[in-house]
């Protein structure tokens, strides 16, 4: 993107939501709620407006995009399904989970979308205004989150308008996103189902689903990852995050979870991200708290040790991203 741009905001009212359908349509790029975090949406079969998108958010163009779509249906036109993905799809779309399957041969999303791919991450969202618009849209949209590459997912409008506004030509003024962390990632390219990044859609719900084991991706190379959000380095903060912190030194913020704080932390300078310990609001709250911590330019924001059983896991697995050295990769996954 060479040029500001007035960025138009949009209600959620029936004919705003038939205007996002329409930019996006046209090549524009527009930004709308999911139930995970707010989506930066581009026409996936268009590769200017996908270098559009990449240019917005200075993403890797290596780095594949997950094609949205309003129905299952539609999704099984884009993409070879075997029983495996077939049997996720009935049991989690719509919903926060993203497949990735074999593209079908002369499909419609662009070369640039799919990275130089030969599979396609794809994802039916289950919130009403995200499927409004790409009904509306009429073509599978690319829309990784809406925020500059590496910086924090954005789950408010605002955030949204934070690191965009006037890159993009119009956001979507909907609700704060209630899962607030990204989709769960499977690759189904063969008889195994790979688990590329988790969310909230867990381990064990889709073991009891495939009847089988989930499979670890292979080891790392930052050139080639077959799914978004793969890079370590990502949803990184400006203050360094340090994890598993047991005392909390005078120049930082603290992100605690549960009744207990660690020692030295400032009222001031910390969130809870449940004071009950409840998962599901950690995931809602951990990208919204960690802009505001680092907001106020701590030194380095502690984040406590907690469980990373089912839910945990996504949480930890964001954390990590975010404390790893910027440009890091975790896994190669050239071979999957």
């Amino acid at each position: 993107m060479t040029a500001p741009r007035s960025t138009l905001r949009l209600g959620t009212d029936a004919a705003s939501l038939a205007e996002a359908g329409r930019l996006l349509a046209r090549g524009a790029l527009v930004a709308f709620p999911t139930e995970t975090v707010y989506g930066l949406g581009a026409d996936a079969t268009d590769s200017a407006a996908v270098a559009r998108l990449y240019a917005a958010k200075g993403r890797p163009s290596f780095n594949p995009l997950i094609a949205h779509v309003p129905d299952v249906e539609s999704a099984f036109s884009l993409g070879d399904f075997n029983g495996n993905a077939r049997r996720l799809a009935k049991a989690f779309w719509p919903g926060p989970l993203t497949l990735v399957v074999p593209a079908r041969p002369n499909g419609p999303v662009c070369e640039l979308a799919r990275a130089g791919l030969s599979s396609l991450a794809i994802r039916v969202p289950s919130d009403p205004t995200a499927r409004a618009i790409l009904r509306e849209a009429g073509k599978p949209i690319a829309a990784p989150s809406a925020n500059r590459s590496g910086h924090v997912s954005p789950t408010e409008a605002e955030h949204v308008l934070v690191d965009l506004e006037g890159r993009i030509d119009a956001v979507v003024m909907g609700e704060a996103s209630p899962v607030g962390v990204e989709s769960t990632i499977l690759a189904c390219l063969d008889d195994r189902v790979v688990l590329l990044r988790p969310g909230v859609v867990t381990r064990d719900s889709v073991e009891a689903v495939i009847g089988q084991s989930v499979a670890e991706p292979e080891t790392a190379t930052e050139d080639n990852p077959l799914a978004p959000g793969r890079l370590t380095s990502h949803y990184a903060t400006r203050a360094p995050i340090r994890l598993e912190a047991t005392s909390i030194g005078p120049d930082e913020a603290c992100l605690a979870f549960g009744p207990e704080w660690p020692a030295g932390a400032h009222p001031a300078r910390t969130l809870n991200l449940s004071e009950k310990g409840d998962p599901v609001e950690a995931a809602a709250n951990l990208y919204a708290m960690l802009r505001r911590l680092d907001g106020i330019s701590p030194s380095a924001i502690g984040v406590v040790k907690f469980s990373r059983a089912g839910l945990g896991e996504a949480i930890f697995d964001r954390l990590q991203r975010a404390a790893a050295p910027r440009g890091a990769a975790f896994y190669d996954l050239s071979r999957i």
